[in-house]
């Protein structure tokens, strides 16, 4: 089907119809909004921890302050047994009040009981993951079909029986993100192997209803690459073919299946670097990373993928290919709609090719540990860096002693770099450059004034390979020692520098002994990574986190997610980084392009703003019969 027909197909309705019901479209579908009440406590220490409400903002309710902003994203998300999510019921009204039932497609997942619950060896048991006191579950669709064994055959048809996969422990796998934090009872794992066979498995999955989890490394941290109930997987890991070079321009094309890393050694031998580096680089696939917008550590230096990516191949949920794969650097022809997919995380297409600029790898590369007394000292010396160091500075990563702390427990084969003593906080910087002995001595006059201005206490510069790869090794490893402490809390927050740490030490009085909190991230871009370790999970440590890191963030204007995406975790959060305004011109988005919502479902965008644009069309299609009917 052609994307013309496909936009033809889409909303056609009459505006004279539409107006006044979008005008009180929040009075027609939802109960009046009223303020909740703040105890004093909250309203004294600065934030509002607010009990859940059933109700929603007023209409044309713009720009309120943090508390009121954020109505409908205070929810905490818990996982039971069975194939069932959880959130909090802060706002019950949803699509299936406003549409008909289809009881045949499958019934609504629920929280299952002590005694339906799975033996611990069955590979789609959803592990127990305690995240909140107060929970529903998040329903699955019941307009979604059931996986039968007429769809497998067909699947069969078109990908063979080697890209059809059944078996237990190989789905049991792709249904779990790589901390065992999310997990899914899908039951059909499919591996296709180019774009017309993903094409012919989205058009399938759309007339039959089938839900979609298109997935790629699954290195993810927020819930977005793995089922939430039984969808069906669709693996892009096949498709990793390098199609073209131009070695003249640095410009790769490839499938969306290529390993990172894998991309980063093959332009490398050509002369050229990746444009984001990313410690999942030996996992993550480079659709993945266009369809979360991953940021990395080179983002500093080159900075973000809408600005490197310069075409895409899309399948969309009818299976309709939109062939974006242009290689031109400048193309001002229209709407340039490769940018719509870049961090939709899936759920408006499934991307199978990439066209990608690469810089000029440079021949001097310089890495330095240093250590700082204070946080203040870390942002002096990164606005330092940019004067001193200038075109060269290609990193600049922040840590503070617990993370190192970790790294040096957890993590086999790092050494410290500056064990004498231990500090508040250590600064990674890189500088990349065309002349090796100018770079160098730069880098060491920059670390001198800075030691001279009392910004830097201690440092290093890596004399070669192996100490720059454990320098990196440590910043990069943060993550994965992390996860061995038990449970972690993971929040990726974008925030003005000077106020980045103040939520560390603010989390750290909330949460006393029960927890350690670490922060660490990409100064240089106001991302940071605040992690929460504790032994097990614990409804009482999140409580002391959520939704408080989310309140504090939208207060100080800062996003709820600077580069993992919003996935299942934040979905229902959106509200505290984004207008209602926006949000629902993005669940209007999302119905255009993917009406039968197959693609990633749950994700990304609330329930609540995809349950009104579902529930405007039922409404439109009841005044088209019967014009009265208002």
């Amino acid at each position: 089907m052609a994307l013309l027909s496909l936009l033809s197909h889409s909303r056609t309705r009459s505006s004279v119809l539409r107006e006044p019901l979008r005008q009180g479209g929040l009075r027609a579908l939802l109960a009046p909004w009223a303020p909740p009440p703040v105890h004093p406590h909250d309203r004294a220490a600065g934030h509002a921890c607010t009990p859940p409400s059933t109700e929603t903002s007023p209409p044309g309710h713009h720009r309120p302050p943090p508390l009121d902003r954020t109505r409908l994203g205070s929810r905490t998300i818990s996982y039971g047994v069975g194939s069932t999510n959880h959130t909090l019921a802060s706002h019950r009204r949803s699509y299936w009040t406003l549409c008909p039932q289809h009881p045949s497609r499958g019934p609504p997942a629920g929280i299952a009981t002590k005694e339906a619950q799975h033996s611990v060896n069955d590979p789609f048991e959803v592990q127990r993951r305690t995240f909140g006191s107060a929970a529903e579950p998040i329903q699955r669709n019941p307009d979604f079909s059931v996986l039968n064994s007429d769809d497998v055959s067909y699947f069969k048809s078109i990908l063979g029986d080697t890209g059809v996969v059944q078996d237990k422990d190989r789905v049991a796998v792709a249904n779990v993100d790589w901390m065992g934090k999310y997990k899914g009872a899908s039951q059909l794992l499919l591996l296709p192997k180019s774009t017309n066979e993903v094409s012919k498995v989205l058009a399938y999955c759309n007339s039959r209803r089938l839900a979609v989890v298109p997935q790629g490394g699954n290195t993810g941290l927020v819930g977005g690459s793995v089922p939430v109930h039984d969808e069906v997987i669709v693996n892009l890991g096949g498709m990793d073919k390098i199609i073209s070079f131009d070695n003249v321009n640095g410009i790769l094309t490839c499938e969306a299946g290529c390993v990172l890393e894998n991309l980063s050694t093959f332009v490398e031998n050509e002369g050229f670097i990746m444009p984001l580096d990313l410690g999942a680089k030996g996992s993550c696939q480079i659709g993945g990373n266009i369809s979360t917008n991953a940021g990395g550590l080179r983002f500093i230096r080159y900075g973000s993928i809408h600005g490197n990516v310069l075409g895409l191949e899309v399948v969309l949920a009818n299976g309709t290919v939109l062939d974006m794969l242009t290689t031109l650097r400048k193309d001002n022809t229209g709407y340039d709609l490769k940018h719509l997919f870049v961090g939709s995380e899936g759920s408006l297409g499934i991307v199978t090719k990439v066209s990608i600029l690469t810089p000029a790898k440079l021949p001097s590369t310089n890495v330095a540990f240093l250590s700082c007394n204070d946080y203040m000292s870390c942002q002096k010396l990164l606005l330092a860096a940019r004067r001193s160091l200038g075109e060269i500075l290609s990193a600049f990563e922040f840590m503070d002693r617990q993370c190192i702390d970790l790294a040096m427990t957890h993590l086999e084969g790092v050494h410290n770099p500056l064990p004498v003593s231990p500090y508040k906080f250590y600064v990674l910087i890189e500088t990349t450059g065309s002349d090796e002995s100018y770079d160098k001595a730069k880098l060491e006059a920059f670390l001198l004034s800075s030691m001279e201005d009392g910004l830097v206490a201690d440092g290093v510069i890596a004399q070669d390979i192996s100490q720059a790869s454990n320098f990196w090794r440590i910043r990069e490893g943060i993550s994965e020692a992390s996860v061995k402490v038990g449970a972690v809390y993971k929040y990726d927050l974008s925030i003005p520098v000077e106020k980045l740490y103040d939520i560390v030490e603010e989390m750290r009085s909330r949460v006393g002994d029960t927890a350690e909190v670490l922060g660490y991230g990409h100064l240089g871009d106001g991302n940071l990574h605040l992690n929460i370790l504790s032994s097990k999970y614990s409804d009482n440590i999140l409580a002391q986190i959520e939704p408080f890191v989310y309140e504090w963030t939208a207060g100080h204007r800062g996003s709820i997610s600077a580069e993992h995406g919003l996935g299942l975790m934040k979905a229902e959060k959106i509200h505290y980084s984004k207008s209602p305004e926006a949000v629902q011109l993005m669940a209007s988005i999302k119905k255009l392009m993917d009406p039968n919502s197959i693609l990633n479902p749950y994700k990304v965008l609330p329930q609540s703003a995809l349950s009104l644009e579902q529930g405007y069309e039922h409404i439109f299609a009841k005044m088209e019969q019967d014009p009265s009917w208002l």
